[in-house]
């Protein structure tokens, strides 16, 4: 299955919950509070899921949460997880945190994942001083990132920058806003979801298929 390109509302709306960051996100939620398509409505309101589409919302929750992954690439993410040491949910939230494109995110460079995704894919971004235009790659402790000297007047990226509540920076990332560059100082340990997503559902979910 490839990527999604369509309007991320459109997902908000499928899931019910606002898994793409878009600022006019919740608005269009709260007053359009169906799924998408001519027969969304369905007498305003939600069909009633199964126990299997239960489990798979939550897995597509966390998908597009992530900025639209691959099922393929997400599948990875979860074998991994599975057959590592520790909580399988909580390992595979914490590869998915070491994407380079949720760092870029989560350093407040970008305002959302897919925005992170596209300007790392776009070669904007440096790792130990080195261009690293794969949005999935994996960060570790130590690693130095930043925004490549000739990216650093992209009005939006000073923007984000400009309004970056420094209390949202993980503990995990240490910020250095004046040389436009951040550190991986530690693995994610808890972490912090936007949005609500039950990992058990996403280990059933993939134990049945």
């Amino acid at each position: 299955m490839g990527r999604y390109i369509g309007p991320v509302v459109r997902i908000d709306r499928r899931l019910g919950v606002v898994v793409s960051g878009k600022r006019s996100a919740p608005k269009i939620l709260s007053r359009r509070n169906f799924p998408p398509g001519q027969h969304g409505r369905l007498k305003g309101r939600r069909r009633k899921l199964t126990e299997y589409g239960i489990r798979l919302m939550e897995k597509q929750k966390l998908k597009f949460l992530y900025g639209g992954i691959r099922e393929k690439q997400f599948k990875r993410y979860f074998d991994e997880a599975s057959k590592a040491k520790g909580n399988t949910g909580q390992v595979l939230l914490q590869l998915l945190e070491r994407r380079l494109d949720n760092v870029v995110y989560r350093l407040g460079f970008a305002s959302t994942r897919r925005q992170a995704r596209q300007w790392v894919a776009h070669g904007h971004f440096l790792v130990n001083g080195k261009k690293v235009d794969i949005p999935s790659y994996r960060v570790e402790v130590g690693d130095i990132i930043e925004v490549k000297p000739t990216s650093r007047d992209i009005p939006q990226l000073l923007e984000n920058l400009q309004n970056i509540d420094p209390r949202s920076i993980p503990p995990w990332l240490e910020l250095d806003k004046d040389h436009f560059r951040g550190k991986v100082i530690d693995l994610p340990r808890e972490v912090e979801l936007e949005v609500p997503v039950n990992l058990q559902y996403i280990i059933e979910f993939y134990s049945r298929v």
